[in-house]
């Protein structure tokens, strides 16, 4: 699972047919502390009405993201699965 903040949503007028009325996302990984980027963003698929500025977790691994959307052989490949409130890192 990987922890990001959606830094924006994807629209796209010509897409594979599954994707039709889902919500896609920009999510960039980011550090523990909530706010230090790492890695490149990616596209997810949003399960949980998440918005810009969320802080989000996500499965990046197809077959991960085919169960949480409830498809077995769709091209599905990330998907945002919940929204974080509160990360904590002890001392």
């Amino acid at each position: 699972m990987i922890l990001a903040r959606v830094i924006g949503n994807v629209v796209s007028s010509v897409q594979h047919p599954v994707y039709d009325g889902r919500t896609l996302l920009l999510c960039q990984p980011v550090q523990g502390d909530g706010s230090t980027p790492r890695l490149r963003a990616f596209i997810a698929v949003d399960s949980v009405q998440a918005g810009e500025g969320d802080l989000v977790l996500c499965a990046r691994e197809g077959n991960a993201a085919r169960q949480v959307l409830g498809s077995s052989e769709d091209p599905f490949h990330s998907v945002v699965l919940g929204i974080v409130d509160e990360v904590r890192i002890p001392d």
